[in-house]
C-alpha cells in the first residue's frame, strides 16, 4: 500500500506541475502527455477515496467522494458561467442533465452488466435505493421539467421567485437525504454480510488518511482542470468529424465522472453492489442538488438569466432513464438483463445527440 500510496501521489504533483508551466497547448505530445496524467489521477483518486471509505466506513467514504467531486464541477460550471457570458446560458442545464443520463444510465448500468456478469445475481437494500431514487426524481422534475412549462418568463426559464423556490428544495431534499443516509436510516446503506462475504479489517493510520483526503481533492481538482483545458482540443477533434458540439460537454461530463465510474464498477466486481448503488445514486443527486442553488447565487449576483428547462426529446430520454432505473431496482435483486437495458438507454442518449 505504501508504494501506491506513493505513486498515487506523485501523478497528481506532476499533473498539476504541467498543468501551471502552460505547456498543454505547445504540441500534440503535451496533450498526449496531459492525457495520460489525467486518466492516471483518476486512478488516484480513486484510490485514495477506497482509503478514505476504509478508515470512515459506509457510506460516509461514498458521501466524501460524491460530494468532493460535485464541488469541483460546480466550481467549474460557475467559473465558465461566469466568464462566458450569454454564451453559458444553457451550461448547468446540460451539465447537470448529461451527468444524471451517464450516472443513471452508464455508471449503474455497467455496475449492474459487471456484477450479473461475474455474479449472475446481486442484492443490495431496496429501501436505501427507493429514498435515493424518490429524492432524484423530485428535484430532476423541479429543475429540469417544470422550468420548461411555466410562463411567468418566456422560455424555459425560472423567474426568480422560482429559481428561489427550487434552490430551497434542492437543498432541504438533499440535506434531508443525507439525514437519512448517515444517521437516521444509515443502516438501509450499509453492505449487509454474510456467510459468503468475510470482512477483512484493513489498519490504517491518521497519517495515511489526512493524506489521502487531502490527495483525493487534489487528484479531483487536476482532474476538472485537465478536462476543462483538454476541451478545445475534444471540441476540434468532434468538430472535425462533423459531430455536433453538444457531444464535447456529454465527454468532458464522462471524464470528470471518471473516478466515481470506476470506484462504483471496482465495487460491483467485488460483489458489493450496495456501495456502488450509494456511490452513483448519491453523485446524481448531489449533482443537481448542490449545481442547482450554487448557479442560482450566481444568477442573483451577475443578474444573469439561466436556462433550466429541457426540450420534449430530452425529457422523454429522461423519463425513459428514471422509469427503468427504478424498475430494475425495484426488487432488492439484480441480473445481467437490467444492465443491458440502461447500457442502451445511453446508447440512445449519445445517438440522439450525434443524429438529433
Amino acid at each position: 500500500m505504501r508504494l501506491f500510496l506513493q505513486w498515487t501521489i506523485l501523478i497528481p504533483t506532476i499533473a498539476w506541475l504541467l498543468f501551471f508551466s502552460g505547456a498543454i497547448d505547445n504540441s500534440a505530445i503535451t496533450q498526449m502527455i496531459a492525457s495520460l496524467l489525467l486518466i492516471l489521477s483518476v486512478i488516484s483518486a480513486v484510490h485514495h477515496s477506497e482509503i478514505i471509505a476504509h478508515k470512515v466506513g459506509e457510506p460516509y467514504g461514498t458521501i466524501i467522494l460524491a460530494i468532493s467531486i460535485t464541488v469541483i464541477e460546480v466550481s467549474i460550471i460557475i467559473s465558465l458561467m461566469v466568464s462566458g457570458g450569454q454564451e453559458a446560458v444553457s451550461l448547468a442545464r446540460d451539465t447537470v442533465y448529461s451527468a444524471t443520463m451517464l450516472i443513471l444510465n452508464g455508471i449503474v448500468g455497467l455496475c449492474l452488466f459487471i456484477g450479473g456478469l461475474k455474479h449472475h445475481e446481486q442484492t443490495f437494500s431496496k429501501h436505501s435505493v427507493t429514498i435515493a431514487l424518490v429524492s432524484i426524481i423530485s428535484i430532476i422534475v423541479f429543475t429540469l421539467i417544470i422550468p420548461t412549462f411555466t410562463v411567468s418568463v418566456q422560455g424555459s426559464y425560472y423567474s426568480t421567485p422560482q429559481l428561489l423556490f427550487a434552490s430551497i428544495v434542492c437543498i432541504v431534499i438533499y440535506v434531508v437525504f443525507l439525514m437519512a443516509q448517515t444517521s437516521r436510516h444509515r443502516n438501509y446503506f450499509l453492505i449487509q454480510e454474510n456467510e459468503n462475504h468475510t470482512h477483512t479489517p484493513v489498519n490504517i493510520n491518521k497519517r495515511i488518511f489526512i493524506l489521502s483526503l487531502i490527495f483525493l481533492i487534489v487528484s479531483l481538482g487536476i482532474v476538472v482542470l485537465l478536462a476543462k483545458t483538454l476541451s478545445p482540443t475534444i471540441e476540434r477533434i468532434v468538430i472535425h468529424h462533423n459531430l455536433p458540439q453538444s457531444l464535447v460537454g456529454v465527454i468532458i461530463a464522462g471524464i470528470i465522472l471518471l473516478p466515481e465510474g470506476i470506484a462504483a464498477i471496482i465495487a460491483a466486481r467485488k460483489n458489493k453492489l450496495q456501495t456502488s448503488l450509494n456511490l452513483s445514486l448519491g453523485s446524481a443527486l448531489a449533482s443537481i442538488g448542490l449545481t442547482i442553488p450554487s448557479v442560482a447565487v450566481v444568477c442573483l449576483i451577475y443578474d444573469m438569466k439561466i436556462i433550466l428547462g429541457l426540450d420534449i426529446k430530452s425529457i422523454i430520454l429522461l423519463g425513459l432513464s428514471v422509469f427503468i432505473t427504478m424498475l430494475s431496482l425495484s426488487s432488492g435483486r439484480t441480473n445481467i438483463v437490467y444492465g443491458v437495458v440502461l447500457l442502451v438507454n445511453l446508447f440512445a442518449f449519445i445517438f440522439f445527440i450525434i443524429y438529433p
